[in-house]
């Protein structure tokens, strides 16, 4: 599913690299944590993979295709394939909570039935049924977050990078949404989650991609056993 070789990255020709040498391997259907001290590049990394940033050396696969190589076409159905859910959530203002949400599905041309039942069922969900219309300015930064992890998941993508997506919620909400990561995972998509919680990493014990200064350190297997959480579906 995803590939690093060798794969270095700064953003000023002048500065030191942020990561340098990175190399990683992660398996269709994984989940891994991304883990590491504030300024260690892990919201670098999360560029690189869905391809809003290139390196200036090194190889990065994604779903059995060279990023480098690809045509624009190409390119275009990768990026269709993965999900995101940034630390500044980049809703677009003009557009109602229910718009944002249904935004990978008008433009997959899903019909609209399909489009309505879904997008009701999901903000719903997230416990935001009532705000539908609501443009992202009147919501609090926690609700703009479940917004965007909406948006992020509602295409079942193949490939769901989160940068702190748990940062804003509180504990309830901030679990419950995990849990929804957790749905997707068993569905096939692969999930790297981006978090300084350590809470989380310890609760739901999946492997880390750690960032130590500038590469990645891979763990190869779980490093806790997993314990049972009560989610509230």
């Amino acid at each position: 599913m995803i590939q690093f070789e060798n794969v270095h990255f700064h953003y000023n020709k002048h500065a030191p690299d942020i990561l340098h040498d990175v190399s990683f391997t992660l398996a269709r259907g994984s989940y891994h944590f991304l883990t590491g001290p504030s300024g260690a590049g892990k919201t670098s990394l999360i560029k690189l993979l869905f391809l809003g940033k290139i390196p200036q050396e090194g190889k990065i696969t994604l779903f059995g295709s060279d990023t480098a190589a690809a045509s624009r076409k190409e390119l275009s159905e990768i990026r269709r394939n993965i999900g995101v859910v940034f630390q500044d959530f980049r809703l677009l203002g003009n557009l109602s909570a229910f718009d944002n949400v249904a935004l990978p599905l008008r433009i997959s041309g899903r019909p609209r039935e399909e489009i309505n039942n879904h997008v009701n069922e999901l903000l719903d969900w997230v416990g935001l049924g009532d705000h539908k219309q609501n443009l992202p300015e009147t919501l609090s930064g926690g609700q703009q977050q479940r917004i965007a992890i909406a948006r992020a998941v509602i295409a079942q993508p193949k490939l769901l990078l989160a940068d702190e997506p748990t940062g804003n919620l509180d504990n309830e909400i901030g679990f419950r949404l995990m849990g929804l990561f957790e749905q997707l995972n068993r569905t096939g998509t692969t999930i790297v989650i981006a978090t300084h919680n350590p809470n989380i990493i310890e609760q739901f014990g999946h492997p880390c991609l750690r960032l130590v200064g500038g590469t990645v350190k891979q763990d190869n297997t779980e490093a806790h056993a997993r314990k049972k959480i009560r989610h509230v579906f």
